[in-house]
């Protein structure tokens, strides 16, 4: 194992279903994410990117082998503990944006610290610090229907990494942006993800993603290629 490795899965299978309509999602795979790197992971649809985002993120678990978190494995882990894990150390970004409709951009950024007890001036620090990471500044009052699909996006990355998250999940975050907005999108996940020296994973359809990441990985049938 890398002992620089943010998150590792070793030889995971999954499984959904049971008897004969069983589908096998992922097959004996073996991935890892270092720090400061950010992961285009590629394929078709029902080829497993998924059931792998969300076993790196610990919202599921593998039928076999084991998950490590910075060198630690987590698979006996509770509920309590993995939500802990998420909670301070993984940043989760949604196509869909998934953020409150009724609070600010400022409230939907300030969310996670709330969670984690952070005291509210160090919240309205860090708040301010991360909107203007993502070229937000002036924008915080507003409500996610007044924005732009870019700057909801914006928004949903700067509340994945308010706390200073060790890995970012994110699941086809430039779907629903035109070519320029998604280009502007992936530049600053990379930069944010080599400046603080997170790790991050991406699934993505988006052919226009892959050439400005660090490194792509191809999975086929539940499968690494």
């Amino acid at each position: 194992m890398s002992a620089a490795a943010v998150v590792r899965v070793e030889d995971v299978t999954k499984r959904y279903g049971s008897g004969a309509a069983a589908v096998e999602a992922l097959r004996g795979v073996t991935f890892e994410a270092a720090p400061g790197e950010l992961i285009a992971l590629t394929g078709p649809s029902g080829s497993g990117k998924s059931t792998l985002l969300n076993l790196c993120g610990l919202i599921d678990a593998p039928d076999r082998g084991r998950r490590l978190v910075e060198g630690a494995p987590v698979n006996g882990c509770g509920e309590a503990e993995l939500t802990r894990l998420r909670r301070e150390r993984i940043g989760f970004v949604f196509q869909g944006f998934n953020l409150v409709p009724v609070m600010t951009a400022r409230d939907n950024v300030e969310y996670p610290l709330l969670l984690l007890g952070v005291p509210q001036p160090e919240r309205g620090r860090r708040v301010a610090e991360a909107l203007a990471r993502v070229g937000l500044e002036g924008f915080g009052e507003r409500l996610p229907d007044a924005l732009s699909g870019g700057q909801r996006q914006r928004v949903a990355i700067a509340r994945a990494l308010v706390k200073s998250p060790r890995l970012i999940i994110a699941d086809e975050p430039t779907g629903n942006l035109d070519s320029a907005t998604a280009a502007q999108i992936v530049d600053l996940l990379r930069d944010l993800t080599h400046e603080h020296g997170a790790a991050a994973v991406v699934a993505t359809h988006d052919d226009r993603m892959t050439g400005h990441c660090d490194r792509v990985v191809r999975l086929v049938d539940g499968r690494l290629q």
